[in-house]
């Protein structure tokens, strides 16, 4: 009895017992391949092979080999990777790595002789995960959340939007990371070059604000859909070309005391006559100082010719 009871594992610390020391603060990045799922499998091992090579190159190019290095609870999520470093240098994640991941994958889907290219979601946090040495290391809240963060709608909407052949990253970093390493001006990046966002996962309780940052972007930055149910700004009904009764909209009244109102397409010639009222100067086609010349023909929408402010005497003889 007592020697299966010596098998079970550890009891789990139970949560608000007592107080204990936080881990150690991370930096996490954690990076996705698009579409991997919808790749042959027979490419499945490669991309998973190729995702970590990338991440290295791009940390040796970016003058960072010190962050592979030294990173720590290193792990391939089949579709991509992830590791734990050294917070003080997340500036140097930020920028310059994630423009230079961009140019390496340029490069390696340029060379990849048609091949289907490895384009990537970057995901970017900060927080306490304790680092145990073994497989089940790094895990906890700030873990998890990262890789929410990677799932979410905003990153994947901008991939899913920019040029394929241009832009190969896409990167979402969260509140913390951006406070602290953006907004606090350690980072090499303006911050016009970041874009907030509300980062929600779909099928998953999850919702932060965080902030989108694309390297070389080839397409509209990520744009809030309107809540469901948003009223929209009504549209005036086009009224009837072929005349088949009144279709302006109720308490709608069109006048014209010197002119003709043109709510169609209009076919033939145009003539207005008018006589002299209110002062203005009507003498053949000149009507108070606008010239109405030629064959109206076309449909006529909207204001005809150049609005006049002031005085349309001033200045003429």
């Amino acid at each position: 009895m007592s020697e299966h009871m010596s098998q079970l594992p550890q009891a789990i610390t139970g949560s608000y017992t007592r107080s204990r020391p936080l881990p150690p603060y991370r930096g996490i990045l954690a990076v996705d391949a698009k579409d991997f799922t919808g790749r042959p499998a027979i490419e499945h091992e490669a991309i998973s092979r190729v995702v970590p090579e990338l991440l290295r190159t791009a940390l040796v190019r970016a003058e960072l080999l010190e962050l592979w290095e030294s990173r720590v609870f290193p792990a391939t999520t089949g579709d991509g990777y992830v590791f734990g470093f050294d917070p003080a240098l997340m500036p140097f994640v930020v920028h310059p790595l994630l423009l230079t991941l961009q140019e390496v994958l340029t490069d390696y889907n340029v060379l990849s002789h048609g091949a289907a290219p490895i384009r990537l979601r970057a995901s970017l946090h900060i927080g306490p995960l304790p680092d145990t040495g073994d497989e089940f290391g790094g895990n906890g809240t700030a873990r998890n959340d990262t890789h929410r963060l990677l799932d979410s709608r905003p990153v994947k909407a901008v991939l899913a939007s920019h040029k394929a052949n241009i832009t190969h990253v896409a990167a979402i970093l969260s509140a913390r990371c951006y406070d602290d390493a953006v907004a606090g001006g350690y980072t090499g990046r303006h911050l016009d070059h970041f874009v907030e966002v509300a980062a929600t996962v779909e099928g998953k309780p999850f919702s932060q604000k965080a902030w989108i940052y694309v390297p070389q972007p080839s397409g509209p930055l990520y744009e809030e859909p309107a809540p469901e149910g948003t009223a929209q700004e009504p549209v005036a009904e086009a009224p009837s070309p072929l005349g088949g009764g009144d279709t302006r909209s109720p308490g709608v009244r069109n006048s014209a005391p010197r002119g003709n109102i043109n709510t169609g397409t209009v076919h033939g010639g145009q003539s207005v006559d008018n006589s002299r009222t209110a002062g203005d100067r009507i003498a053949g086609d000149h009507i108070a100082g606008d010239y109405v010349g030629g064959n109206k023909a076309e449909r006529v929408r909207g204001f005809q010719g150049d609005k006049v402010r002031g005085n349309k005497r001033q200045g003429r003889k």
